[in-house]
């Protein structure tokens, strides 16, 4: 049969279709990066090829149990699901979003405070502040924690001895989630060989993820900032202040964001990288 415009769906059927694929949409972002991802993928993978199977073989019996089945499937979801769905119903009280401005300069103050402390005394450390995309991949990693973020307790995971000081540590919502995590390293071959192995964790999280990794270096002290894969360093007090507070600044998009952290640090945009394809250092 010849498709014509009667085979269009009114204006009703659009509303659900689109309803439909947001719903669908929303739902893989938020379980985008965790495991609960893979179980959700495979399950709709698996149940669709049945479906379409016993349709094609015309088993017909088969297609109307697995139609029935899938009625199921929704209690066994919540019941997958259930600390997922509890974090979603959580984010329904989320603070508003001038309060979470004012939490996000405490939380910037409180991480400067405790990288200057660990630089001071040249203590290695290595802490992301999370973005929009979920880390709870690498969180798995480490040890999972619920504490506010102070300076006290965040320097104090990276003094040496310690059981967490070996691995980083990440915050996500203004509270310290995990410690002792290990995060992917990167796997560029044009960057400086004189980076150590805490620096390539944080350009390895940020080619992943859109966190902020603080970098402090074990043998000098140094203060190093990765965003976006890109590493920037020698950062004092004030610059990282601003860094962190342009980044972390809500209500912008990715590209205003990084236009503002350029605008704050002075950086010339074609000078990020140098000749060599390695990451020039802050000014």
């Amino acid at each position: 049969m010849p498709f014509t415009i009667q085979h269009l769906p009114g204006p009703g059927g659009i509303v659900e279709i689109l309803v439909l694929a947001s719903f669908y949409y929303m739902v893989f972002v938020f379980f985008s990066g965790t495991r609960s991802a893979q179980v959700l993928t495979g399950l709709i993978v698996l149940i669709v090829t049945l479906i379409l199977l016993t349709w094609w073989l015309n088993l017909e019996q088969l297609n109307w149990l697995l139609g029935r089945l899938t009625l199921y499937l929704v209690v066994a979801l919540f019941i997958v699901f259930q600390p997922e769905i509890r974090r979603a119903l959580a984010e329904l009280g989320r603070q508003p979003v001038l309060q979470q401005q004012s939490d996000s300069k405490q939380l910037v103050a409180h991480v400067v405070d405790a990288v200057m402390l660990l630089a001071e005394r040249k203590i290695g450390a290595l802490i992301a502040i999370e973005g929009d995309i979920g880390t709870r991949s690498i969180q798995e990693t480490g040890t999972s924690l619920d504490s506010a973020v102070t300076p006290e307790l965040l320097a104090a995971m990276f003094f040496p001895h310690t059981p967490l000081h070996d691995g980083g540590v990440i915050i996500r919502d203004n509270r310290i989630v995990a410690a002792g995590c290990l995060f992917p390293l990167t796997q560029r071959s044009d960057i400086s060989k004189g980076l150590g192995t805490r620096h390539r964790a944080a350009m390895g999280l940020t080619e992943e993820t859109d966190a902020v990794v603080v970098v402090v270096s074990e043998e000098t002290g140094t203060v190093s900032v990765s965003w976006k894969g890109r590493l920037s360093r020698d950062f004092d007090r004030e610059r990282l202040e601003r860094f962190l507070r342009a980044v972390l600044a809500k209500g912008l998009n990715r590209e205003t964001r990084w236009r503002k952290v350029r605008r704050e640090l002075e950086i010339n945009p074609s000078a990020d990288e140098n000749d060599d394809g390695q990451y020039a250092k802050a000014d």
